[in-house]
């Protein structure tokens, strides 16, 4: 089973002093327990501020086992649908597009979908199955 991991988690697990540290890090082991971890390219910028350097960041992956996985044309394509109709049916501006190309990503390239957003990412990704 491939799990893809949003930033949030991701942040909970390498920040040890954050608020949802041991959920997050029982998510996540359970994740690696039932197969692949799967990191989005658009997780992997949002990431970036928390780390020093890259290799830092490359090396906090490489602990979890999780493998990058690059957006594609497909994918984007999707997300900016998905983005679209949710501006169209008035939803603010308060959701950019990354949190679309994840979900969208997700949905493409894994079989489940580990989050603490659960409200957004299933109703805007109602076919992904979340923790």
């Amino acid at each position: 089973m491939i799990t893809s991991v949003d930033t949030n988690v991701l942040l909970d697990v390498f920040v040890s002093d954050a608020p949802h540290h041991s959920q997050s890090q029982e998510w996540l082991i359970g994740a690696y327990d039932r197969g692949a971890v799967l990191v989005c390219d658009v997780v992997y910028a949002e990431l970036v501020p928390a780390f020093g350097d890259r290799s830092a960041l490359d090396g906090a992956l490489s602990q979890i086992n999780a493998t990058i996985s690059p957006l594609d044309t497909a994918i984007a394509y999707e997300a900016g649908l998905r983005w679209s109709r949710y501006r169209q049916a008035g939803g603010p501006r308060t959701r950019i597009m990354s949190d679309f190309l994840i979900g969208a990503h997700a949905v493409a390239r894994a079989d489940t979908f580990l989050t603490r957003d659960r409200g957004f990412y299933a109703t805007y990704f109602p076919e992904l199955q979340g923790q």
